[in-house]
């Protein structure tokens, strides 16, 4: 085997799982993929949102690690296709080619880990759940509460207006535009009291 062909080889293997982990995300297919334990860089996020792909299984206090599957399968890409370019277009000293090509695959591999790190674990795209708490939102009654019977309460919550079924706690009637607070939340229906201020 020569150079060329192992620079081929790593170009293909990490381009192939470079497309497969592109397209079982895009498919929102799960899996573990293999990692490294090594250095760690520490997000400072609460708490990650529930989904798929990089970051849908990390959460508070963990970290993304640079020797992950989709940063080790970047610099094989970058690597092979580099290598393979150096070794049979170019005259370069096979030492200088393999820095080159190294170095160029861990510019690529460095891409894809401060995507990985900056915006796909950034506090802006992880949820707290906390913040989709019902219990202690308040609202106004957007269709009457009639005596022991269901209404509608209109809130905001995350940045949106928000609508819900809800009920009095105490089975009181509550005319529209009341202003309410959550006590409770089961089934998807709001209980609700008088908000007194």
């Amino acid at each position: 085997m020569t150079w060329s062909d192992f620079y081929l080889i790593c170009f293909a293997v990490g381009f192939l799982f470079s497309l497969l982990s592109f397209v079982a995300g895009g498919l929102n297919l799960h899996g573990h993929s293999p990692h490294v334990h090594g250095l760690h860089f520490h997000s400072a996020a609460g708490h990650a949102p529930a989904g798929s792909g990089p970051a849908a299984h990390a959460s508070a206090g963990q970290s993304v690690s640079p020797f992950n599957f989709f940063t080790i399968a970047v610099f094989l890409a970058w690597f092979g296709g580099t290598g393979y370019l150096l070794t049979r277009y170019s005259t370069l000293l096979f030492a200088l080619g393999l820095a080159i090509s190294t170095a160029v695959g861990l510019v690529g591999a460095s891409i894809v880990f401060m995507f990985l790190a900056k915006v796909l674990m950034s506090p802006e795209a992880l949820m707290d759940p906390a913040d989709y708490e019902m219990v202690g939102v308040i609202g106004r009654i957007s269709s009457p509460i009639r005596e022991a019977g269901t209404g509608e309460i209109i809130y905001s919550q995350a940045g949106s207006r928000r609508a819900c079924p809800a009920r009095s706690e105490d089975s009181v009637a509550i005319e529209r535009d009341a202003e309410v607070v959550v006590t409770r939340y089961e089934k998807g229906i709001a209980y609700i009291r008088r908000w007194k201020k």
